[in-house]
């Protein structure tokens, strides 16, 4: 299990795991700290970005010629979307980047060859921010705003209603049940309010687009076999993208 997770390796194990015939991909969750509903906790994007992370660290096992581990995360980003919501914590662009960048400088220095950001948090200025640390092929970004891998996930992902909706709670309830409040999540009742079709009409807050409690979609109809099902699809998305920067076949 330490193989897996970056933080518990020491410094002999890391270098040893690094020597090894393998080549190291480090994949950094990334998220946020903001309102998910009533029902789910803060950090529920970065639940989803571990949960992927690990799955894909099996799958990155299993084809080879790549070893994967999951570096400490990435918790707090661009949040303006949130205002207003006791329990935003949003960080200017600029110094998200700057953060970002850093840890990867980091990780390479070390002698693990390739970095990819795992980002769960889909607000486009946030987004924007993560990609700005990409250079060449050391450092890739997976994140479900690419067209090809938005079209491999659910049908409310698809339709933008999916902020704290039947797509983040399904994932949550497989990766981290502690995280929901089931005895409100099944009362909760659906709102069809996509969030993309909003931002691409300039309406930049979750007040302002009408979600009064910081949810879009229909949590209720959440389950943990969607949930497990989603975050399978997200693990291929990040074995993919490492893979095609690095020049491999996807």
């Amino acid at each position: 299990m330490r193989e897996k997770f970056l933080a518990r390796h020491t410094t002999a194990s890391l270098q040893q795991l690094i020597g090894d015939k393998r080549a190291v991909v480090a994949l950094v969750p990334i998220g946020s700290t903001e309102p998910h509903g009533p029902h789910l906790g803060l950090g529920t994007d970065v639940v989803i970005s571990a949960a992927a992370c690990v799955r894909a660290c099996e799958t990155f096992d299993k084809r080879g010629p790549l070893v994967a581990v999951v570096a400490p995360a990435v918790s707090y980003g661009v949040t303006d979307c949130a205002d207003g919501f006791t329990g935003a914590v949003s960080i200017p662009a600029p110094v998200l980047t700057a953060y970002v960048q850093a840890i990867c400088d980091g990780l390479l220095a070390s002698g693990i060859k390739h970095v990819c950001l795992v980002n769960n948090h889909l607000e486009p200025a946030h987004d924007a921010a993560i990609r700005a640390c990409v250079r060449e092929k050391q450092i890739s970004v997976a994140c479900p705003l690419t067209r090809k891998w938005a079209r491999t996930l659910s049908a409310e992902f698809k339709s933008g209603a999916c902020h704290a909706g039947r797509y983040e709670t399904s994932i949550v309830m497989a990766a981290a049940p502690e995280f929901v409040d089931e005895s409100i999540r099944t009362v909760l009742k659906p709102v069809p309010i996509s969030l993309s079709e909003k931002l691409s009409a300039g309406v930049n807050t979750f007040s302002a687009m009408g979600m009064e409690l910081a949810y879009a979609g229909d949590p209720a109809a959440a389950t943990v076999e969607e949930g497990e099902a989603l975050i399978g699809r997200l693990a291929d998305m990040i074995v993919g993208e490492v893979r095609e920067s690095i020049g491999l076949p996807v």
